[in-house]
């Protein structure tokens, strides 16, 4: 397999958006998946728009995503300047080149691409008026992902506006050739631009790159293009809410991408090894935030202990909870792990560890009252519990198990509601003789004294 360099050419105007980041992912993940190299290339020549903000969320949002560019701003490379609006040298010894090979012409202040072929005019039912057209050869694009794909331009076409800025479509091409790009990976939205690429790639006689358009990501209901305002759409988004870096990465490669054997999730040395051109889809993608939400809470309980705590911690922090007592804290985090759905919810998740004011799940105590006599299995369990000497897992499981035995019950499932209702105000949560353990005696059998007094009945 031969090394791609790829390149991700985002324009500074605003946040990131999840489909600017997935198509970063693509270029990013074939390039390690081949060994290549990752471009970053910045198309900052809308002064209007581009801002020195937009861009600093930009470089913040893609090292969020853990996506390192091998070449680009703050990187540097041997193909720089990596800011377009840095290159107006470079795209004018293009456009003399062309002028020289009568492929470009001035009209009206402007310059204009000049296409080979047969001209004849043709009224033009939009414009009311006799144009110009060409019968051009048709380009034929292989794509990767399309497949074939005929098209031909048949009218020239704007490089230079009458401001003397040169236009997206000249930019990109003269930028792909300098750079040795050999593979363009972006969105389908811009397959209809490729016929002019294609045009001024062979007027500039470079050979073409390989083009992969990838699907258009949809609203999670409706027909719809994925909006680029509102709530959940940019990256910041997903970082202020404390989702996963990788999490939101893994939901993002299976935007329009799948490894044929039906894996969700993904480590990410496994999507680099994975990723191909080949698996990504035509059809479009859908966005589903329940997905997003179910493949961080899974990348949650991947992590190696050290990570998670790691990540927890300055949660918790920032959140006023009072951290401390350092091995109780990370006892109650690791014993939450594999329980607690995502790192923003974390501290309500955890408040009953250390706040002795912590509330009551209403509907969970609806629930536990609908059942039996729940006040008289607290005084059961209570008393059993008492009686544990050495506070431990094995020591509560053995007094649970007795409970049980001495009324007649096989298991000792009917005190567990009860139990974790009056000493954490919640219907569930980490596994309960693991968090009573933690907990401790003292505080357990206080909490279950106080209940009728907290929760009246």
């Amino acid at each position: 397999m031969s090394q791609a360099r790829v390149r991700f050419a985002p324009s500074p105007t605003g946040t990131f958006h999840l489909g600017s980041a997935r198509t970063a992912l693509f270029n990013w993940l074939y390039a390690k998946h081949t060994g290549g190299t990752f471009v970053l290339r910045v198309e900052d020549t809308d002064r209007e728009r581009n801002t020195a903000e937009a861009l600093t969320v930009l470089l913040k949002g893609m090292r969020w995503l853990g996506l390192d560019w091998d070449e680009g701003p703050e990187v540097g490379g041997d193909y720089g300047p990596y800011y377009q609006s840095k290159r107006s040298s470079v795209y004018k010894e293009h456009i003399e080149k062309l002028f020289a090979a009568g492929r470009a012409y001035e009209k009206g202040g402007a310059v204009f691409f000049k296409l080979e072929g047969e001209r004849y005019t043709e009224y033009d039912e939009y414009h009311k008026a006799e144009v110009e057209k060409v019968r051009t050869e048709p380009q034929v694009i292989n794509d990767v992902v399309r497949g074939q794909v005929v098209r031909a331009e048949e009218r020239d076409f704007v490089i230079v506006r009458s401001n003397g800025q040169p236009v997206f479509h000249l930019v990109n091409v003269v930028d792909d050739i300098t750079m040795g790009i050999t593979h363009v990976i972006r969105g389908e939205d811009h397959l209809s631009n490729t016929t002019k690429h294609c045009e001024l790639f062979q007027a500039l006689g470079s050979p073409l790159p390989v083009f992969a358009h990838i699907p258009m990501i949809l609203n999670s209901s409706g027909p719809g293009k994925m909006s680029k305002r509102g709530d959940g759409v940019h990256v910041e988004d997903y970082e202020r809410r404390h989702f996963l870096p990788h999490g939101l990465v893994n939901f993002l490669a299976l935007l329009g991408w799948n490894s044929k054997d039906d894996q969700e999730l993904f480590s990410r040395d496994e999507l680099i090894a994975k990723f191909d051109l080949h698996g990504i889809q035509k059809g479009n993608a859908r966005f589903d935030e329940k997905k997003l939400a179910h493949i961080n809470t899974e990348q949650i309980r991947r992590l190696p202990e050290e990570d998670f705590l790691e990540l927890c911690i300055p949660v918790l922090q920032s959140a006023g909870v009072d951290m401390s007592d350092g091995a109780y804290s990370e006892q109650v985090l690791l014993l939450c792990q594999s329980k607690v759905r995502s790192l923003m919810e974390l501290p309500d998740f955890v408040a009953y560890f250390f706040d002795e004011d912590f509330s009551f799940d209403s509907k969970a105590g609806e629930r536990l009252f609908k059942k039996g006599e729940p006040l008289d299995r607290l005084t059961e369990v209570r008393a059993a519990l008492a009686k544990v000497d050495d506070w431990n897992a094995e020591s509560l499981d053995q007094a649970f198990s007795d409970l049980a035995e001495s009324n007649g019950q096989d298991k000792p499932f009917q005190w567990f509601p009860v139990t974790r209702y009056t000493v954490s105000g919640t219907g569930g949560g980490p596994d309960l003789v693991p968090m009573l353990s933690v907990l401790g005696k003292e505080r357990v059998l206080v909490r279950m004294d106080s209940f009728p007094y907290r929760y009246p009945t």
